[in-house]
């Protein structure tokens, strides 16, 4: 089974990074960009998608750091 994907959230007055399926944060941050950075460099290390998120919930953009199960044509 592969490893979860990392999502950055907003977390209460801030943001935060959690494991897909969980909803307990790997850490909590102050600004959106603290969260990004950290978040990027989690996926990075466990080689999957890193999906940053709006304030309101909807997927702002998404980043592969592994092999990707539907590789992009054209």
């Amino acid at each position: 089974m592969p490893d979860p994907n990392v999502h950055t959230v907003p977390h209460g007055d801030g943001w935060a990074n959690e494991l897909e399926g969980s909803r307990r944060p790997l850490a909590t941050f102050n600004t959106k960009d603290e969260a990004v950075t950290a978040g990027r460099d989690a996926a990075s290390a466990a080689q999957v998608e890193h999906l940053i998120h709006n304030t309101d919930g909807t997927i702002a953009e998404q980043h592969s750091y592994g092999s990707h199960p539907h590789p992009h044509e054209g």
